[in-house]
């Protein structure tokens, strides 16, 4: 019987880039899904949702920064990080890769260094993180990652991933993957995860690390069935908004119009907001952006009313709004309600607002790294 391959999962926050990474559906020689055998997290509340949901999984709870490689078990298969965002973000001051959290970053790529220097270093290394990475500092931070990563010998390149392939949720997510032996790719870029951001951010790169890039090839998903009112509680168990008229008399001209035809329709809508601080005509004002799309809004991690995510309701020619919950906010990520959110919904928000889309690292999965370590154990 063949041992499933291991992986190291840090910044694992709740686990789960895990989950989407053990859920692979099989593919050569019976291996069917990636086990994490260690994990990591700083985060107080991400750690104690990490161990209610995978008790069986050696979890560190500490800074990155803090781990030794003898600290690290055997020798893993892959390993991922999903650093820290806020300094390479486009909503954030864009401290780049030299900022206090993502410099975190660094911490996780000594700690692959020294695996390496004890012949332990993995076959696949993946990089989780904002699209900010491709233009933060501008194209430097970027630039540095692949470098790090070609100059330890291997192939890197990167693909941009939409979670509203899979999930009715929009969140792009860029994911730098550096693999040692052969991997399915293209000989050009392709749609839709090579984006013209992605390929403006690799002709930036040093010739060098260009010479160690792949185009890497990923199976475009069937169509989409799932809308975002699937995935909501009934209206009947969730607590409605008896302010929503001050909140919903923040959006602009334009929203308000996609806001008044809804209604207008007397047919059932859904649709998310948020409220956003724009800049008009010099002057910064809150704004509600409300959209019908089928899709929420990206998650957001809490940080006041402001960034909390609404659900828009027009029915009947009525109107209704309330915050989203934390528990539609896991379904909208891919995660079963048998999975253990913290009591607080701001927490749960936080947990689900800073993680990766399961299913989209379960198609990465199938698609890139499985077929890359089974190659490579073919090969061994």
């Amino acid at each position: 019987m063949s041992i499933r391959p291991s992986a190291y999962e840090f910044f694992a926050g709740g686990g789960l880039a895990g989950m989407g990474l053990s859920q692979g559906q099989s593919w050569g020689r019976g291996l069917a899904g990636i086990d994490t055998v260690f994990a990591n997290d700083m985060d107080g509340m991400k750690a104690a949702a990490f161990r209610a949901n995978h008790a069986d999984t050696p979890f560190h709870h500490g800074d990155v920064w803090a781990l030794n490689v003898a600290d690290l078990p055997g020798r893993p298969d892959l390993c991922w990080a999903s650093s820290p965002c806020q300094d390479v973000s486009l909503a954030g001051a864009r401290g780049g890769l030299e900022a206090g959290r993502s410099g975190a970053f660094w911490g996780f790529w000594r700690l692959m260094q020294g695996l390496q220097a004890e012949n332990r270093a993995p076959s696949v290394i993946v990089l989780e993180n904002v699209i900010g990475l491709l233009t933060s500092g501008q194209g430097r931070d970027f630039a540095a990652v692949c470098k790090a990563m070609a100059e330890a010998g291997y192939r890197v390149g990167a693909l941009e991933m939409d979670a509203a392939l899979w999930l009715p949720q929009s969140r792009p997510r860029l994911f730098v993957v550096a693999i040692k032996g052969e991997a399915p790719v293209t000989s050009t870029p392709a749609a839709p995860f090579h984006s013209p951001r992605l390929i403006a951010a690799y002709e930036r790169l040093p010739q060098t690390v260009r010479q160690a890039w792949a185009w890497w090839s990923l199976p475009v998903p069937p169509h989409r069935n799932l809308d975002l009112d699937a995935v909501l509680e009934p209206d009947a168990e969730v607590n409605w908004l008896e302010d929503a008229d001050s909140i919903l008399a923040l959006a602009s001209p334009l929203h308000r119009a996609r806001l008044d035809a809804a209604v207008a329709s007397g047919q059932r809508r859904v649709g998310a907001a948020y409220r956003r601080v724009r800049t008009e005509n010099g002057v910064k004002v809150q704004r509600l952006e409300i959209r019908f799309d089928g899709l929420a809004g990206c998650l957001r991690t809490p940080a006041g009313g402001s960034s909390r995510q609404y659900v828009v309701v027009c029915d009947q020619g009525q109107v209704r709004l309330r915050r989203l919950t934390g528990r539609e906010a896991a379904r909208l990520m891919g995660v079963s309600d048998d999975y253990q959110l913290p009591k607080s919904q701001s927490a749960a928000l936080k947990l689900m607002g800073d993680a990766v889309a399961v299913p989209v690292v379960r198609a990465l999965t199938e698609g890139l790294l499985a077929p890359a370590l089974n190659n490579r154990r073919a090969a061994a």
